[in-house]
């Protein structure tokens, strides 16, 4: 069967009128498009829905995402956005961001033997992107290293699909069924599992950054679990268990202990850990 988003839908070439595209991502239900115009550089996301597998059950929600975090965009008054349907879905145009994310910035900290410790500057720019969304009466619901992309002049935090703050068109929206597991606040998982839905919160949101922060600059994930366990063993080691052992000898250690605290009232809120690290 041929590859739907081996090409862009007619409906973003008469939008856009590219003049060179690429195809960066095509994963779990969303392909990325890096898409450039006589006019400026874009990202365009498709969406479509992921079919049961032996591993996971089917997933129609993922075919509304696009459109969902095009219509948070606009509820944020973001410039350049843009959103509508396709034949398997729904789909987004967002400016482009260019520069690494988290993760791959602080790649030299997790080098063997290195001395190199991560910059609470970036931190913090991570921190402020995040305090920013907040301040707006937003969670952002899915916050992980990959979704900061770190620039020559600010932080941008992306990947708004799972956010939730202010009503939403009802045809795009779906209920929140949790994000990647490495970044779960406890409470998160404990509804997961006990109702198969959440809501996300500002408090989940400082617990995936701490999570976030730490898992860049170590390579270990916060909670411990086996490589190959499933997304409920996952969650139950997030619920049942303790969190390793933050072993940073700086500042930025005692404050990612303090993000990773098990009681969702017991962690700081953004704006402390922006002024923290401040």
């Amino acid at each position: 069967m041929p590859d739907p988003t081996s090409e862009l839908p007619a409906v973003i070439l008469e939008a856009l009128s590219p003049t060179s595209q690429r195809r960066i991502l095509n994963r779990r239900g969303s392909a990325v498009w890096d898409v450039e115009t006589g006019t400026g550089r874009y990202a365009v996301k498709l969406g479509y829905p992921i079919a049961q597998t032996s591993e996971w059950p089917a997933q129609p929600w993922t075919a509304l995402a696009p459109g969902r975090e095009g219509a948070v965009f606009q509820r944020l008054d973001v410039d350049g956005i843009a959103y509508g349907e396709w034949e398997l879905g729904t789909w987004n145009i967002q400016p482009w961001h260019e520069g690494p994310d988290l993760y791959a910035l602080w790649e030299p900290c997790r080098a063997k033997d290195s001395t190199i410790e991560p910059y609470a500057s970036v931190a913090l720019s991570c921190a402020q992107s995040l305090a920013r969304l907040h301040a707006q009466g937003w969670a952002h619901g899915d916050v992980q290293p990959a979704h900061f992309v770190i620039g020559p002049d600010d932080t941008h935090l992306i990947d708004l699909a799972l956010a939730h703050g202010q009503p939403l068109p009802p045809g795009y929206d779906f209920p929140y069924r949790g994000c990647l597991v490495h970044y779960e606040a406890p409470e998160i998982s404990r509804s997961i599992l006990e109702r198969g839905v959440a809501e996300p919160t500002p408090a989940a949101d400082v617990y995936a950054l701490g999570a976030s922060l730490f898992i860049s600059a170590t390579g270990w994930r916060a909670v411990e679990y086996p490589d190959d366990a499933s997304r409920t063993e996952q969650r139950c080691a997030i619920v049942n268990g303790a969190h390793r052992p933050v072993n940073m000898a700086s500042r930025l250690g005692a404050l990612i202990e303090h993000m990773l605290s098990y009681d969702a009232d017991g962690r700081p809120r953004i704006d402390e850990v922006v002024l923290a690290l401040s």
